[in-house]
Formats: C-alpha cells, sequence, structure tokens
C-alpha cells in the first residue's frame, strides 16, 4: 500500500475514506466483527493506524491466496 497513514489515530470517516467506502460499511465491519480493530475513547471511536495498516495486508494476502 503507497497510502500513507496518518500519525494519529484515525476516526471511522477515516476508515471510510482511506478505503473509498461508504461509513456505514465501516459500522457494518464493526458489528460483524470483520473490520479492523478499534478501541473507545470515552465515546469515540478510534482506529490504531499500525492495526489499519496490518488488515488492511491481512486482506490483501486473503484475497491473493
Amino acid at each position: 500500500m503507497t497510502t500513507a497513514l496518518p500519525a494519529r489515530y484515525l476516526t471511522p470517516d477515516d476508515i471510510a475514506t482511506l478505503l473509498s467506502v461508504p461509513p456505514e460499511t465501516v459500522y457494518a465491519w464493526r458489528k460483524k466483527r470483520t473490520g479492523p480493530p478499534e478501541f473507545r475513547i470515552g465515546k469515540h471511536l478510534r482506529y490504531d493506524p499500525e492495526a489499519v495498516h496490518a488488515w488492511i495486508g491481512a486482506r490483501i494476502e486473503a484475497d491473493a491466496a
């Protein structure tokens, strides 16, 4: 992946923008537990950029197999 991820925790909207999917898709992945790992800061959902990058890499490898 050539796109650099920001040096901050990502929001669901950031994930949607990064992957060019609707935000609803990101929330559906969370509900199904198929998306990148997330955590909460109070009521706010956040994603670690390194974990997102690893999740994307795993998806790429799974699709190549």
